[in-house]
C-alpha cells in the first residue's frame, strides 16, 4: 500500500486563498462577512484577513445555502441562526462525502 500524506490544515487562511478554494471574488467574501455574523476573520496589523478553519466551514455553509440550495440571504441567516448545530453536522457530511467522491475518481483514474 502507497504512502499516503496527510492533509494539511493550517491555522489561518489569507483572503486570497479564500478565494481560490470557492472561486469567487474578494469582494463576496467580505460581503459575506458583513452579512452573516458568523464569519469573524482576524485581522493583522495591516489589516489583511487571516481566515480560521471555523471561518472556512462557515463559508461553506453559506455557500450550500444560498448558491446551493437558493436561498435568500435573509432566509440562510435565519435557518443557520436557528439550526446551527444540524446545519454544522450537515456540512460535516457534505464534506466527507465530497473526499468519498474524490477519492472515488482517483481510484477510478488510476485503473
Amino acid at each position: 500500500m502507497p504512502y499516503k500524506e496527510r492533509e494539511i490544515n493550517k491555522l489561518y487562511y489569507t483572503m486570497g486563498e479564500v478565494t481560490a478554494m470557492f472561486d469567487v471574488n474578494a469582494s463576496q467574501i467580505r460581503f459575506y462577512e458583513r452579512e452573516f455574523d458568523i464569519i469573524q476573520p482576524k485581522k493583522n496589523k495591516k489589516g489583511n484577513r487571516l481566515f480560521t478553519q471555523n471561518d472556512i466551514s462557515n463559508l461553506k455553509i453559506i455557500f450550500n445555502l444560498v448558491k446551493d440550495k437558493g436561498y435568500t440571504l435573509q432566509g440562510a441567516r435565519d435557518y443557520i441562526r436557528s439550526n446551527k448545530n444540524e446545519v454544522k453536522e450537515n456540512q460535516r457530511v457534505i464534506d466527507s462525502l465530497e473526499r468519498l467522491k474524490k477519492f472515488l475518481v482517483e481510484v477510478r483514474d488510476s485503473l
